[in-house]
């Protein structure tokens, strides 16, 4: 009988394998976390709408029925369009779970009036309990920041139809994803902002100091789209810059506690801050508060909280989704969602928008690489 000689390749499967296994397990401390009772992660549907637009970014679940929304429907937004142009999609498409099925929500204006530079849709979204959708635009017209305009907050009605726009000298590149005190009548929006001062990607990759979190309190009258209360820069000097690869590089995920402090992605100091008294601050807290740096974190991006009161944050440079208790700064788990080796680490530069399941059981995310949305539970 001949015996078996494993191949240079299935070598190496198998150290990757154990590799995942180990990374998995040896940060699962006496703590236990979310990410642990999440194993099974399904595809559900390619996000690509007929127009050919590429590269999922934002993913929200809907938290009403209105229009041509259903409770707990999907709805994901396309940074780049057919030809893969950075900050030129212009779609929203609408996955819902119960048909299983995709829908174009909205195709916005590529010139739209009110946004300055155009449109190029970020994973800056929300959908009110209102059934208004604001989604946040980064444009560029040949998909690099050498082109980048200042962008704005596009506001959109239930049926997908652009109803007026938010702009101004605050708004600058609207990138992270949104935190959101929602209360019918009024609401309250955190948003990151990284395009001041940020010019065409050079070969010193130059950080900029500039990048911002705004928060924007709404008025929403009856049958109106919501109006601009006031704005206030809650946090200042953080760190961006542009980037050839993924456009920009800064403070991405937003998530608010219970206790009022919002917690922010700083991407390119590769930790996690706070913004105490967030809802509340008249003034900037600066650069935040350090919650938590390095280890498993690899460029962190979208972040949500979980159900048990944990971060989940994305890592830009591999494909893992680490949890982090916010109150200790202990990171519990880097679970590998994205094990695609035809990126270096795997997953590498794919994950982008979370979000919770409404029976907050899993969470949905997007890969780009494969432009999908997944189901983890």
């Amino acid at each position: 009988m001949q015996s078996y000689k494993p191949t240079k390749y299935a070598l190496l499967s198998l150290l990757f394998t154990a590799a995942l296994s180990l990374q998995y397990n040896v940060y699962a401390e006496d703590e236990k976390g979310f990410l642990e009772t999440n194993h099974h992660h399904n595809t559900l549907i390619s996000t690509v709408p007929a127009n050919g637009d590429q590269n999922p970014y934002a993913i929200i679940v809907a938290p009403v029925s209105a229009g041509s929304v259903q409770k707990g429907d999907v709805l994901i937004d396309n940074f780049n369009n057919a030809t893969n142009l950075q900050g030129t999609g212009t779609t929203i498409v609408d996955y819902n779970p119960v048909t299983k099925k995709l829908s174009l929500f909205a195709k916005i204006p590529k010139d739209l009036a009110g946004c300055p530079g155009g449109v190029g849709l970020t994973t800056a979204m929300t959908m009110l309990k209102s059934g208004w959708v604001i989604a946040g635009s980064t444009p560029s017209t040949d998909g690099t920041t050498a082109t980048k305009g200042n962008g704005c907050l596009i506001v959109l009605d239930a049926n997908g139809k652009v109803a007026n726009t938010i702009a101004g000298n605050n708004i600058n590149d609207p990138w992270g994803n949104m935190a959101v005190i929602d209360n019918g009548a009024s609401a309250t929006l955190f948003v990151s902002n990284t395009g001041f001062g940020v010019g065409a990607p050079d070969p010193n990759w130059t950080i900029v100091n500039k990048a911002t979190v705004l928060r924007i309190e709404l008025s929403i009258p009856a049958g109106k789209p919501p109006a601009v209360k006031s704005q206030t820069v809650i946090a200042d000097g953080l760190s961006e810059r542009a980037a050839k690869d993924v456009f920009i590089i800064g403070p991405t995920g937003l998530a608010l506690g219970k206790d009022n402090t919002l917690y922010v992605s700083d991407a390119i100091n590769n930790r996690v801050i706070a913004i105490d008294d967030a809802a509340t601050r008249k003034t900037s807290v600066g650069t935040g508060r350090e919650v938590t740096k390095d280890r498993l974190l690899h460029r962190p991006l979208a972040m949500i909280l979980a159900p048990n009161g944990n971060l989940l944050v994305t890592n830009g440079k591999n494909g893992q989704v680490v949890e982090i208790n916010p109150q200790t700064g202990k990171q519990l788990y880097a679970q590998w969602v994205d094990t695609d080796k035809a990126q270096t680490p795997p997953g590498n530069g794919d994950l982008f928008g979370l979000a919770l399941t409404p029976d907050n059981t899993g969470f949905y995310y997007v890969e780009d690489d494969m432009n999908t949305v997944v189901l983890a539970q």
